[in-house]
């Protein structure tokens, strides 16, 4: 099967998995007609809540992942009849088999409630953390790999939907320090990039984190706004700089988000505005970005990292950050240098005065020139300016 990630990354458009899944009890009621689930897909469904009459159904080949049943016969019917049947795990806090990308709605549900404490966000990761975070038990593990490759599924689905309303646009990455506070220079610079770029056509992808990356969803979530109200969302939340103090850090985006919503568009078309962010519950004690239009949250922090670099075939902005940054540096610089998802976009290093303090440029200078596909390293731009960053990445 091609790669669901290809829409955006251009080229021919991947095979249709959407045309063998059945997500609502309204397209299983189309099939349902037909007497006939050979070969499709199941997701997720309450088939225990006004349960059909499955007995004169062919199933053949049929997979039900995550489905609940009225009865155990029910699902012994399915089997002896040739089905497959992946049951619900009931007692976990997050679903094993999510049809759709996140919002970050779903994520921060729970807020208002009890806090950040009582976020969903946080009580997936709280439960990650007690079942022994990057090394869980085989039964925990076989769950949250079922639930990565449900939001792998979801993804592709999001990006086909941007790739039919939009063509191929280029996504551009924005990586960064996750510890950036909000109001300083480079989150200001990454906001105002990532809303120029977005305005322009690009997609935004980050890693859904604080800090820069939060910087760069929120400045695609105001693309359809003025600069003007960019910076005075930037002040409002600058009053809770640290993601550190989760609550009113939490509280001032949802502030935000109060005071500037989202233009009305359907889910698929969120991309708009906020782009896609990435994140991880391995680094789930940071609150969640809430300004991206939808949302991939992996437990597999190497199957994120690895996705979001596929997708920047149009570039990547790297603001200052440290460690993780610069190991975001040359993951990417060693795809760019096989060219193992394809050609890719500038390296625009957003801030002189970061980088000169680092060898990075330098070394990847001399690595990318020697990429067996030819020279790339005039793809690397190093400057303190928006609108030259901007030109980079969208030529």
């Amino acid at each position: 099967m091609p790669d669901p990630l290809q829409p955006v990354l251009g080229g021919d458009m991947p095979f249709d998995a959407t045309a063998f899944e059945i997500e609502s009890r309204e397209e299983l009621d189309t099939h349902l007609v037909k007497n006939t689930l050979a070969g499709l897909i199941v997701l997720g469904l309450r088939l225990d809540r006004n349960p059909p009459d499955l007995t004169p159904v062919d199933v053949r080949d049929t997979l039900f992942v995550g489905c609940r049943f009225g009865t155990p016969e029910v699902e012994i019917d399915l089997i002896r009849r040739g089905a497959h049947v992946v049951p619900p795990f009931r007692t976990l806090p997050y679903p094993t088999h999510p049809a759709l990308l996140y919002t970050p709605e779903d994520l921060a549900a729970g807020f208002d409630e009890g806090g950040f404490a009582g976020m969903y966000d946080t009580v997936v990761y709280r439960h990650f953390v007690e079942r022994g975070g990057a090394v869980p038990d085989v039964r925990e593990a076989v769950a949250q790999r079922l639930h990565d490759a449900g939001i792998d599924n979801a993804l592709g689905k999001a990006l086909a939907a941007w790739a039919t309303a939009h063509g191929t646009a280029d996504a551009v990455g924005i990586m960064g320090g996750h510890a950036e506070p909000r109001g300083s220079e480079p989150f200001r610079m990454a906001a105002t990039l990532a809303r120029r770029l977005a305005t322009s056509g690009r997609l935004i992808v980050t890693g859904g984190g604080p800090g820069v990356m939060e910087a760069a969803n929120l400045g695609a979530y105001f693309a359809s706004r003025s600069e003007r109200d960019l910076a005075a969302a930037i002040d409002m939340l600058a009053a809770a700089p640290d993601f550190r103090d989760h609550d009113p850090y939490t509280a001032a985006a949802l502030g935000v988000r109060a005071r500037y919503p989202l233009p009305a568009v359907d889910l698929a078309d969120r991309l708009r505005f906020g782009g896609l962010a990435l994140p991880t519950w391995l680094y789930g004690h940071e609150p969640a970005n809430l300004f991206a239009g939808q949302i991939g949250k992996y437990f597999s922090n190497a199957v994120r990292e690895d996705s979001i670099l596929r997708l920047s075939r149009g570039g990547i902005v790297f603001a200052p950050g440290w460690a993780g940054t610069v190991q975001e540096v040359f993951q990417a610089a060693t795809k760019t240098f096989y060219q193992t998802d394809g050609p890719s976009g500038a390296f625009v290093f957003l801030g002189t005065e970061h980088w000169a303090k680092l060898p990075v440029v330098d070394l990847l200078g001399t690595l990318l020139a020697r990429s067996p596909h030819g020279d790339q390293s005039g793809l690397i731009v190093v400057t303190d300016s928006i609108d030259e960053a901007t030109a980079a990445l969208t030529r």
